[in-house]
């Protein structure tokens, strides 16, 4: 015969763990605006980047090199802006003056100046790889599951 016995865990008893400190709301929006700002700038820069590598030649022939520039700068953007503001649509920071500027140069000056012409095509396809890696980061983050937050 067999005496009922008591469930016993063999692990012991923890502490519960203590939530991790929360910065102080006015803190946190400063930093999120702080965020925000550095990824509009550096979405600028990007752009003035791409643009002045477009015309890069080695041997007389144009390479590639800003379409990977701009895949790798529209991919570490959009991660930075998500992680600094916090927010799905943050994408549209870095995404949007990068958007402008390409558009402005695009566009022949009264001058006749232009900076990315039809016949180079380093720019074409650097404005579809910048475009088609923001729509696809922009795209993975509203499809990304929403964080649980605790407490």
């Amino acid at each position: 015969m067999t005496l009922p016995t008591a469930p016993m865990s063999v692990v012991p008893e923890q502490e519960p763990a203590t939530p991790p400190a929360r910065p102080r709301p006015a803190v946190d929006l400063t930093l999120r605006v702080a965020g925000g700002l550095v990824a509009v700038l550096a979405g600028v820069l990007s752009a003035v980047l791409e643009l002045l590598l477009a015309t890069v030649r080695v041997g007389g022939q144009l390479i590639g090199v800003s379409a990977l520039v701009a895949i790798g700068a529209g991919i570490a953007l959009s991660w930075f802006a998500h992680e600094a503001v916090g927010t799905r649509w943050a994408v549209a920071l870095p995404a949007v003056p990068w958007f402008a500027l390409m558009a402005v140069a695009s566009v022949r000056t009264t001058e006749g100046d232009l900076l990315v012409s039809g016949d180079n095509w380093v720019g074409l396809a650097m404005i579809v790889a910048g475009a088609m890696t923001f729509a696809v980061m922009g795209f993975r983050q509203i499809l990304a599951p929403q964080p649980t937050r605790r407490g």
